[in-house]
């Protein structure tokens, strides 16, 4: 008799989700890449994703995502990998238009750094502690914790307008994340349970 499927059990595949899908900003590669290295690591970090070069390609000319460096070879850089695994997250919840929303409220014009208010590596960073925090917590926490999250956009000490922006943008961040984690979460536990079978 096969053993009874449980918060126990869910809550060790959720473990085994965490170790396996977290990626740090530290893990993401430190030498910039040619796209067709990139969408390699795309397809291995999201294997039931298919990324081709038209794909990003897209996401480049529609405004999506920043464009590769000028004159190099290897265009892609950390920042870019940490865009594309943000928008790789995003996607099942938000809808391209959206994602460029959310992208605005804290980097304006895509393709100019000069005008963003936090950095790709800062929200990067925070969109995985909060997915951690997430798988961490599943079981226990109820959507975001305001307060927390206020603290957070102080502590990047930004002029008052772009405090509003920066919260809003982390909380649909944090809500990404945790949309995120619960519908693969889901989909783990409906692919593992026998039930009935």
């Amino acid at each position: 008799m096969e053993e009874e499927f449980s918060v126990s059990s869910m809550k060790k595949i959720v473990e085994e989700m965490s170790a396996n899908s977290i990626i740090s900003y530290d893990e993401l590669p430190q030498l910039d890449l040619f796209l067709s290295q990139v969408i390699d690591f795309l397809n291995d970090k999201f294997e039931s994703e298919k990324y081709t070069n038209n794909i990003v390609q897209n996401y480049i000319k529609g405004g999506v995502i920043s464009k590769p460096e000028d004159g190099r070879k290897k265009g892609y850089t950390k920042d870019h990998i940490a865009q594309l695994l943000l928008l790789s997250y995003m996607r099942p919840v938000l809808n391209t238009e959206e994602i460029k929303k959310v992208f605005r409220l804290a980097f304006n014009e895509i393709n100019d750094r000069d005008d963003d208010i936090i950095s790709w590596k800062q929200a990067y960073k925070v969109f995985s502690d909060v997915q951690e925090e997430y798988f961490n917590n599943i079981f226990t926490e109820q959507y975001f914790n305001t307060d927390k999250l206020k603290n957070i956009v102080k502590e990047f000490n930004l002029d008052k307008k772009d405090e509003d922006r920066i919260f809003m943008f982390i909380v649909v961040m944090s809500l990404v994340a945790q949309a995120s984690v619960i519908k693969n979460i889901a989909k783990k536990i409906v692919d593992e349970y026998k039930g009935d079978e």
